[in-house]
């Protein structure tokens, strides 16, 4: 069995759908992270089955809403003093604002590259968010 060192001050990003932690390794710019970062891929979940697991050894400023759009199901454990602090569990937010990108090309935000994209949240079981200027359909896995 792995085994990686206990942190003693940062932050553990959980229950991530297998396959799904490099979206967000990626997304965190983890790769130019000056500190220890550990990136389990395919850990073994009795919930879950298979599962990815982010260890931060620090803390960092997070955007919750992009972790919930990319998997609701995550979890966020604020680790001090090596004890968890503080359990986030995520979900999807009823608002994103330049997370995902509307496709339409006859949206304003097609034409005025000044608008911000904004969507809000249409179907929660389906996922998918419509665009507040011109009603597009975005599934939240596609965001930037």
């Amino acid at each position: 069995m792995l085994n990686i060192a206990q942190i003693r001050n940062g932050i553990v990003i959980d229950h991530i759908k297998a396959g799904q932690g490099i979206k967000i390794f990626n997304w965190l710019g983890l790769d130019k992270f000056p500190h220890t970062v550990a990136f389990v891929v395919n850990a073994f979940s009795n919930r879950m089955g298979r599962k990815d697991i982010i260890k931060i050894d620090n803390t960092i400023t997070i955007n919750f809403d992009i972790l919930g759009i990319i998997d609701p199901n995550i979890t966020v454990n604020i680790i001090e003093r090596e004890q968890i602090s503080n359990k986030i569990h995520l979900k999807l937010p009823w608002r994103v604002e330049d997370v995902l990108i509307c496709k339409n090309p006859r949206c304003i935000t097609s034409t005025e590259k000044y608008i911000p994209h904004i969507f809000y949240l249409e179907n929660q079981e389906l996922r998918t968010y419509r665009c507040e200027y011109c009603d597009e359909i975005r599934f939240a896995g596609d965001f930037r």
